[in-house]
């Protein structure tokens, strides 16, 4: 039951990671010729790939746990009908293997590729075990299991093959039913033999990748050779113990004496910084002042000569309280009384001790206009009730 389980496992990985991977490299591809011919317009975005749920729960199945191919008849397809495309319950199947240490994406893309070579696709991974590996290769930095386990989880893969043979028999390629065998097409010369997939070349069974440039395990492996005190400290910072590192005692004092030198220079930068940002903060407040300042001195200035100025409204205010001074001391006219109009005669009495009386008959004479028609007494002179007053003062 659980053979069969993986098995379908295996074929439902097949359809949705051949939906999802045949719609990016159409796309992909198009994106070449549009690149190669320069007929691409300026401007045009590539197109967008479908969404669709391609991850799935559980691990690629190993091969030694599915049901064996052995009773099922070995008919190889040729390139002309994997390109074209097989039936749905006959995937082609394609080999790759390799070590895998220490699993990256360059590893990653080279299953992609192998998975992508045909519309349909069952991805098998041979990974050569740690016995075959440091005997042809050389010591690994993960272990056999953990590198089975680091390609099974890999999204492209459909299933692994434990302890790989290091060259591929035809007895091994019948009892996995492969059609194809996809590596990189630089010649591999290993286990005394220039290329050890000559003789998959020559079958026609070879399909060729290309090899991601910048990373590979030995780059990975040089970096940490390279910064080898940066990371010892690193460890030892994080809790291993000189002897889990194959530190010596000497190396472990010096390497903690550095990381202390460090945090001193670390601390005397932050310092540097903070005062960098604390004076730049300053310059740009005392700027800001000096502005305001010289904005507030033109104002003050301003309304000083607006106030004081010899058109300022200070003098304006004492030309007018000047005036409403002198209006307020001057006698006041009345109101009846006219510039333009003579003033009218005052009514006149006459004196009884100093007049005489005329005949009733006889109205009294006129003399010069200079009297104003005032009557004279008996001294000659007109008598007003102005007069009058004055006597009486």
């Amino acid at each position: 039951m659980k053979k069969h389980q993986c098995w379908r496992i295996c074929r439902l990985r097949s359809k949705y990671c051949m939906e999802a991977h045949g719609s990016a490299r159409l796309l992909s591809r198009k994106r070449k010729r549009e690149g190669s011919n320069g007929e691409a317009e300026e401007g045009e975005r590539p197109g967008k790939i479908k969404r669709c749920t391609v991850a799935l729960k559980d691990p690629a199945p190993f091969a030694d746990q599915l049901e064996s191919m052995e009773n099922r008849p070995y008919q190889r397809v040729s390139m002309e009908e994997a390109r074209k495309g097989t039936a749905p319950d006959r995937p082609v199947r394609v080999y790759a293997d390799g070590i895998f240490d220490m699993f990256h994406s360059g590893h990653a893309r080279a299953l992609m590729q192998a998975k992508g070579l045909f519309p349909n696709t069952h991805l098998i991974v041979g990974v050569c075990s740690d016995e075959l590996t440091h005997k042809f290769k050389g010591f690994t930095v993960m272990n056999e299991d953990e590198r089975y386990d680091a390609v099974s989880h890999c999204r492209y893969v459909d299933e692994v093959v434990r302890n790989a043979p290091w060259t591929l028999t035809p007895e091994f390629l019948a009892k996995h039913r492969i059609d194809f065998v996809a590596h990189d097409d630089i010649p591999y010369s290993s286990a005394g033999s220039d290329d050890v997939y000559k003789h998959i070349k020559d079958a026609g069974m070879f399909a060729p990748t290309q090899r991601t440039e910048g990373i590979s395990t030995s780059d990975i492996i040089t970096r940490i050779v390279r910064d080898y005190d940066v990371y010892v400290r690193r460890n030892l910072q994080r809790g291993y113990t000189a002897k889990e590192l194959n530190v010596s005692f000497i190396n472990e004092k010096k390497y903690h004496l550095q990381e202390r030198v460090d945090k001193v220079k670390k601390k005397v930068r932050d310092v540097e910084e903070k005062s960098k940002e604390f004076v730049q903060k300053v310059e740009e407040k005392s700027i800001d002042l000096i502005q305001k300042w010289e904005e507030k001195s033109r104002e003050f200035i301003g309304n000083f000569l607006q106030m004081f100025g010899p058109e300022g409204a200070l003098k304006h205010m004492l030309k007018e309280g000047k005036g409403r001074m002198l209006q307020a001391i001057s006698p006041q006219q009345s109101p009846n009384s006219s510039p333009l109009r003579e003033r009218s005669p005052s009514p006149t009495f006459r004196l009884p001790f100093f007049t005489k009386t005329s005949p009733p008959s006889s109205p009294p004479s006129q003399h010069s206009s200079g009297s104003r028609g005032y009557p004279f007494t008996a001294r000659g002179q007109a008598i007003s009730e102005d007069e009058d007053d004055d006597d009486d003062e």
